[in-house]
């Protein structure tokens, strides 16, 4: 082999000597390192098929988690959907869901994902804007109100108060009679990204992390099919950071999580399988085949060579994937319709088992209707006219393919290793260098972009002068008035002895070391709010400050 490799070399130094029209080899990859102008068999010399890439739904999981992939299974469809009220929002489920959505994801307001109610004066300005106002169980009961939560899985955004938001779900399911046990879907509840990319924290980082290993725990007993972390890329690829570094930092964060379950007693097979990833599909649509299939199979080895997992469902890596939101352009924004349908054309050849394509208007306001259908429609055309799911991984094989995931590989865990040499995640976000290098390649591609050396069609290069005359969504400035009413007229009817003796039970054991689920739930049977139940954590907890990275 390497005699055919050397002669293979050869003759591309040979070719590309002799050709008429020379190879430029001026491109780039997405992280930095030059593209080779052409690939061969030689790029990919030291690669073992069998051991290093093998067959679908076997370890390394290259290929796949499933043997059959699409060919048994559609990925879930999902559109990210939550604005207004309750009311509002259970009316786009119900919509999407009779346009053949078939899992929810669901996205809350600014004051949710950071704990306040919609009436106290932090959250003026910010009701129901970027999603939808949860204050209570009742809001929860409204929004899944017909809708049937042991048939459909639903993916909920939310991260430091996310076992709050999980505890009215599942006391909602309580309600309409279902276990538990029969729940599926996902809490994001990664808060370590939050302190990087994204800003929605609440509490310092180890309590942070109590929290989430309590709902490692809690849901590895009670509600089993529940996916109990959903470890965002997404977010610091949003924020700026390369198809590398969104691997190696999620890994990273995900490593932290890992540690402090084990540290609190859990075994590694007991919540590994219930790991789940949001992953950010950006434009350059080889990079990110190759990224997935990186990442499955860095993953994998982490969790048998380092953790010695013996559970093969612990090695796989299950994903949900957004397309790119960054990659969006207020200027022609219809051209967005084709950024995103490659991009979900990526997202499928990469493997993803969740996908939700952005809406073409995002970048101008919430979708409207219309634009949620073709998004949907988006996929839809993928999974049934496009041919891209008629076999198992179609470009297994490629060189080109390949020697990216070969390269990938190398660069995702030589990342990891620096990370874990400055003692894990946590530190490298006390020391503000994962902050850094998200805001240190964020800027460079904002001047390769001003400078006209990375083309954004429509924004640096054929730019044209026209007026955007689409429909867009108008959000209703009477939602607050609605909404804080709502909430003002629960507090009323309530039994507010039972919500002071929940809040005091969640205080207690917020001071101590017992689990906080239980108490969450008794907190949101009795109508105790969101503000109330993050207010008494805010008490024992404290609140995080950022670390200053210039």
């Amino acid at each position: 082999m390497c005699d055919n490799n050397n002669i293979i070399r050869k003759e591309k130094t040979r070719w590309a000597e002799t050709s008429s029209e020379k190879p430029t080899g001026d491109c780039m990859t997405d992280w930095g390192k030059p593209v080779e102008w052409l690939y061969t068999p030689a790029d990919i010399e030291g690669l073992d098929y069998l051991s290093d890439i093998g067959f679908p739904g076997e370890y390394p999981f290259v290929r796949g988690v499933h043997p059959t992939m699409y060919l048994r299974r559609q990925w879930t469809m999902r559109q990210y959907a939550g604005f207004g009220t309750a009311e509002d929002t259970n009316r786009r489920y119900k919509y999407l869901l009779e346009q053949g959505q078939t899992g929810l994801s669901v996205a809350f307001d600014l004051p949710t994902q950071i704990g306040y109610d919609s009436d106290n004066p932090m959250s003026e300005g910010e009701v129901g804007k970027v999603g939808v106002a949860v204050d209570s169980l009742q809001d929860m009961e409204i929004m899944f109100d017909g809708i049937s939560l042991d048939e459909i899985s639903t993916s909920m955004t939310i991260n430091a108060p996310a076992g709050i938001l999980l505890a009215m779900y599942v006391v909602v399911a309580e309600k309409k009679g279902i276990s538990p046990k029969k729940l599926r879907g996902t809490i994001q509840n990664d808060i370590l990204k939050e302190y990087t990319a994204r800003g929605t924290y609440i509490f310092p980082p180890r309590p942070s992390i109590r929290l989430i290993t309590d709902i490692f725990e809690y849901c590895s007993k009670e509600i089993p099919q529940w996916n109990t972390v959903n470890v965002g890329g997404y977010h610091m690829r949003e924020a700026g950071c390369s198809a590398v570094q969104e691997i190696a930092f999620s890994f990273s964060n995900a490593i932290a999580y890992i540690e402090a379950a084990l540290k609190a007693g859990l075994d590694i097979d007991s919540f590994a399988p219930r790991i789940s990833w949001i992953f950010n599909t950006h434009n350059k649509i080889f990079e990110e085949v190759a990224k997935y299939r990186a990442a499955r199979k860095v993953w994998a080895k982490i969790l048998k060579e380092r953790y010695h997992a013996k559970n093969p469902k612990s090695w796989m890596l299950r994903f949900h994937t957004q397309t790119s939101g960054v990659s969006l352009t207020a200027q022609q924004p219809e051209n967005n319709l084709i950024r995103v349908a490659y991009q979900a054309l990526s997202a499928i050849l990469g493997g993803a088992q969740s996908l939700a394509a952005c809406s073409f208007d995002e970048a101008l306001a919430i979708p409207t209707e219309k634009s949620v259908r073709l998004s949907l429609r988006t996929q839809q055309i993928l999974a049934h006219e496009a041919g891209v799911t008629d076999t198992v991984d179609p470009l297994g094989g490629s060189y080109y393919v390949e020697a990216l995931t070969k390269k990938m590989e190398e660069e995702i865990t030589a990342l990891i290793a620096k990370i874990d040499e400055m003692g894990g995640a946590i530190a490298a976000i006390e020391k503000g260098f994962i902050q850094r290098e998200i805001e240190h390649r964020a800027y460079e591609i904002q001047k390769e972009i001003e400078e006209n050396r990375r083309i954004v069609v429509g924004v640096n290069k054929y730019k044209t002068d026209e007026t955007i005359h689409s429909a867009l969504f108008k959000s209703d400035p009477a939602v607050a008035v609605r909404q804080t009413e709502k909430l003002q007229s629960l507090k009323g009817s309530r039994d507010n002895e039972k919500v002071r003796t929940a809040l005091g039970s969640v205080r207690k054991a917020a001071q101590g070391n017992e689990n906080l689920m239980p108490h969450f739930l008794n907190a949101v049977r009795c109508y105790a709010t969101l503000g109330e139940i993050c207010d008494v954590l805010r008490e024992v907890f404290g609140e995080y400050m950022a670390v200053q990275t210039l």
